[in-house]
């Protein structure tokens, strides 16, 4: 039964995140994403800070929306802007919300795909590899150890996936989902390093 499972809201977004023309839209983008933060909420403590630094980010790229939503209804628009202005490389930019919003994206991307692909791995196992292959090398020492800290937090993976399934098929939408998105953070990467944005690190 489709469309039942946490990520139907997601996967119900995403049919709306490109344009027309294939540009990925700010508000349809930042959507999806909003939706991925119930699915973080069934981990509890342990993922409060991605949800929170998600969380934050996604308020700030929607607060610059809103301030000119036919300005910046493409997401990259706003990079564009601060690019020019000279203002990208500030803690506080947009810039910087998008690039670390895509960032944790991509490790939610990682351990749901390690749910799928190691159902014999225990959640502390699929939570620290997903974290080593994407946050891990742009963490400072501190971000890192916070992150080790909270990963021994995890849930027991069986009650997990049975609190996400609801009545669809968990791993069918799990697949889906990682299948759809990656693509559109590869795509913000990609235009990140054009603008020579991709490789700022966190303290």
């Amino acid at each position: 039964m489709e469309g039942t499972t946490v990520f139907a809201p997601s996967l119900e977004g995403m049919k709306h995140v490109k344009s027309e023309s294939g540009v990925i839209l700010t508000k349809p983008f930042l959507q999806v994403c909003k939706h991925i933060l119930p699915v973080l909420d069934k981990f509890g403590s342990a993922m409060s800070i991605v949800k929170s630094d998600i969380g934050g980010n996604i308020t700030r790229l929607e607060t610059k929306y809103a301030s000119d939503p036919s300005k910046y209804e493409q997401l990259h628009a706003m990079v564009q802007v601060e690019v020019t202005s000279k203002s990208a490389k500030s803690s506080s930019s947009c810039t910087n919300g998008l690039l670390w919003l895509t960032r944790a994206m991509d490790f939610l991307v990682a351990l749901f795909h390690n749910l799928v692909q190691h159902p014999d791995w225990q959640m502390p196992q699929v939570c620290s590899d997903a974290y080593r292959n994407t946050l891990k090398k742009r963490h400072g020492w501190l971000a890192s150890s916070s992150f080790s800290v909270a990963m021994k937090l995890a849930p027991d993976r069986k009650k997990f996936m049975d609190i996400i399934s609801g009545l669809g098929d968990i791993n069918a939408d799990i697949e889906k989902f990682c299948a759809t998105f990656s693509p559109l953070l590869a795509e913000n990467h990609k235009f990140l390093a054009s603008v020579g944005m991709d490789d700022l690190k966190a303290s």
